[in-house]
């Protein structure tokens, strides 16, 4: 069945929603080796504190400030998603956190990184990563047959650690870049190139295209209202305290945002940029896969 106009358009907000709205409210980091957001009180004691990612955040923003022209209407946006986060996100991932143990938690978010693997293993072989998308295949296969279906991690206890892409890392990879600053309604932060990422991603995600496909559609909103609630309950305490702290806490989002993302296209290899700071603590602090609310990274 092809995907009829009304469908598209109910297909789109979905999956832009679980491709891009958490991981951008909640800056989803790496645990491995990309955006794995760090399990709520994993190694928090010895990760530094709010007050100290916002002094590293504010050395940032007088850099980034000429590439954010649409700032005033950014920071309105912003706003805006601030109160759709406290009425409606929040409320839910704590529920989420505090009814699920956290082994139910980590089964659902290897579940919905698997569901991933079709889009990763695209984008491994559109940047030439020959050695990721044998990885990717490898994880695939081990964990949606003795791993039930991806929720049992095996292939990361095997050494084949999680790795994800999207095609915003992919058009920077090959040399276009990030463009202006933009602070999108309900899924945060993103960038021109990140944004078209988005929406490239929709066209070619084949998990949501069969279900739709296959008049599954409503299984397209279980997917993204789970990736969207499990990446907000792992980064609960961490933002709070954050913006409690923050003198700018849009600036300083607006630099973790960036830099996450440098981080992730060089596939957290060290910057050859020695004169900006680097705020790989700060996005150590912070719990992805939700830059990118991009579906569970």
């Amino acid at each position: 069945m092809s995907i009829a106009p009304v469908s598209r358009s109910l297909y789109l907000s979905a999956a832009l929603l679980g491709a891009a709205l958490v991981p951008n409210l909640a800056l989803a980091t790496p645990l491995d080796d990309r955006r794995e957001p760090l399990a709520v009180g994993a190694q928090w004691a010895n990760e530094p504190r709010a007050g100290d990612l916002q002094l590293e955040a504010q050395a940032q923003i007088d850099i980034e400030d000429e590439n954010d022209p649409l700032e005033g209407l950014n920071r309105g946006i912003f706003e805006f998603n601030r109160v759709v986060d406290g009425i409606i996100l929040k409320p839910a991932a704590q529920i989420y956190r505090g009814v699920l143990p956290q082994e139910a938690q980590d089964g659902v978010r290897n579940f919905l990184r698997n569901l991933r693997s079709p889009i990763i293993l695209l984008n491994n072989l559109l940047q030439g990563d020959m050695q990721a998308a044998g990885n990717t295949i490898g994880r695939f296969l081990l964990n949606s047959t003795a791993g039930l279906g991806g929720v049992l991690d095996l292939a990361g206890e095997r050494g084949l650690p999680y790795r994800g892409e999207d095609f915003g890392q992919t058009f920077a990879v090959w040399g276009i870049g990030d463009g202006p600053y933009l602070m999108l309604p309900i899924l945060g932060p993103s960038n021109v190139r990140d944004t078209t990422g988005i929406v490239a991603e929709w066209l070619t995600d084949p998990v949501n295209i069969a279900l739709d496909n296959n008049d599954l559609e409503y299984l397209i909103y279980v997917r993204a209202g789970f990736t969207g609630i499990d990446a907000r309950a792992r980064s609960l305490d961490v933002l709070d305290e954050l913006e409690r702290t923050s003198l700018d806490y849009y600036a300083a989002i607006r630099s973790l945002y960036r830099q996450q993302r440098a981080n992730d296209i060089r596939n957290s290899r060290p910057s050859d940029d020695e004169g900006r700071p680097n705020l790989t603590r700060a996005q150590a602090a912070l719990p992805d896969d939700v830059v990118s609310f991009r579906p569970s990274r």
